[in-house]
């Protein structure tokens, strides 16, 4: 019998959302209008935290680096499924699949890893304020940042070399709207058990041990809070991590439904409306869950726009 190889396929076809061609313009028009929601509000905010010089702090640079990394996180995902939606054409190459999945795994990846550092400076500024500046200066800000790149990647790689040294022959239909690490280890015709093993328990690793570095910065955060001894004061200095937590919420929870649910309980189609969530919908709500309610931002919105309408009176 003839051995098949990954070399066999070449090329997958993306099963998408529907096959009816009457949904397919309203659902190009609601994903264009979330891209474009999405990237207004992660560029506008890198800007905003480049121009005000009162947002040049650890919290501001972490955020900004969250922004860029939601930027890219839609972009890699949400170009793809709006050119499918136009044009119809399903077909995605070998290398494309790899590629697109290497990169969305990348700002997945790095995301955790960046939650919980944001978590981490959170807990500094609350429990050290006098001293926050001084322990979180710019060298240990881009060493953590980098940090988070650095792990981030490691885990695209080894995640993305498991997965696509596997055996795909004879099906390429993915029955899913990009290349996503479920139905691709369900389109391989080789064992995917030890494959499994190595990619779950990594994945399930890097969620876990950041989950686990949020909730204790937290902890030491309440117990710094209950000594404040002004209840408008601890309603002040908690109020300054309601958007990260709010944010964590929103990414690790959709992580550990999509992920960490047992194989019995899964179903494709309940995994296609998750990876929405945190590959679309999640990137456009951050820098909204981050300006709304938050003073600094808006009054260097205000401060921003003031300026330039100045600008233009001249």
């Amino acid at each position: 019998m003839t051995e098949n190889n990954l070399t066999t396929i070449t090329e997958f076809i993306l099963m998408g959302f529907t096959d009816d061609r009457m949904l397919e313009i309203p659902l190009f028009l609601m994903f264009l209008i979330f891209y474009i929601i999405t990237l207004l509000g992660n560029v506008g905010m890198i800007i905003l935290i480049q121009m005000d010089i009162q947002l040049h702090t650890p919290m501001y640079f972490f955020l900004s680096h969250l922004s860029q990394l939601d930027a890219c996180y839609a972009s890699v995902v949400t170009p793809q499924i709006l050119a499918t939606l136009a044009t119809g054409k399903t077909v995605i190459s070998f290398g494309q699949c790899a590629t697109q999945f290497f990169f969305f795994t990348t700002c997945a990846g790095t995301e955790c890893f960046l939650l919980a550092v944001m978590a981490y400076d959170r807990y500094v500024a609350i429990s050290n304020p006098l001293l926050y500046t001084v322990a979180m200066n710019p060298r240990i800000c881009w060493s953590l940042v980098v940090g988070a790149y650095i792990c981030g990647m490691s885990g695209a790689i080894l995640r993305t070399a498991c997965t696509f040294t596997l055996s795909f022959c004879d099906h390429n239909q993915i029955n899913f709207f990009f290349c996503d690490l479920p139905p691709l280890l369900k389109l391989s015709c080789s064992d995917t058990t030890n494959t499994e093993i190595v990619i779950v328990f990594f994945g399930n690793f890097v969620i876990l041990a950041n989950a686990l570095v949020i909730l204790i910065s937290y902890l030491f955060i309440i117990k710094a809070i209950l000594k404040v001894k002004s209840p408008g004061g601890k309603a002040k200095t908690f109020s300054t991590c309601v958007s990260h937590l709010t944010a964590v919420a929103l990414f690790f929870g959709t992580l550990i439904f999509m992920y960490l649910r047992s194989g019995s309980g899964k179903s494709l189609e309940e995994d296609k409306v998750v990876s929405v969530f945190y590959t679309v919908v999640i990137p456009m709500l951050n820098p909204l869950i981050y300006s709304l309610r938050n003073k600094d931002v808006k009054a260097a919105f205000r401060k921003i726009t003031g300026k330039l309408q100045v600008f233009q009176s001249v």
